[in-house]
């Protein structure tokens, strides 16, 4: 990844907090984290939570939320769930995880043997 291609508003306004992103970056570029909560995050996923997304609190559950302006948090979130059910042919998925903790168990679960 080169420098100049990402985060280019922030290496203006903060080039040392940009340095210390990059410095990051090249850290996670060269390893491979296997607990569930530091996992790497693909690009995409990078762009999508640090869009306007970020600026809303999306308590509750879609069209049940407790706070106002949350129509397109529903659309999103609803997507996620019919994908999920599309993806394992399931009637019913929630998408939201109950804390870390629950989500490190998931994955490890999913990928290690007894005994790892």
């Amino acid at each position: 990844m080169l420098k100049t291609e990402r985060y280019p508003h922030l290496k203006v306004t903060d080039p040392e907090v940009y340095e210390l992103i990059y410095r990051q970056a090249a850290y996670e570029g060269s390893t491979l984290k296997m607990i569930a909560s530091e996992n790497y995050a693909s690009f995409s996923v990078l762009e999508a939570t640090g869009s306007s997304l970020t600026n809303k609190y999306c308590e509750g559950y879609p069209g049940a939320r407790y706070y106002e302006g949350n129509a397109v948090c529903d659309e999103i979130e609803n997507l996620a769930i019919n994908r999920l059910k599309a993806l394992f042919g399931a009637e019913h998925a929630n998408v939201q995880p109950l804390s870390g903790s629950p989500a490190n168990s998931a994955v490890y679960r999913a990928i290690m043997k007894p005994g790892e």
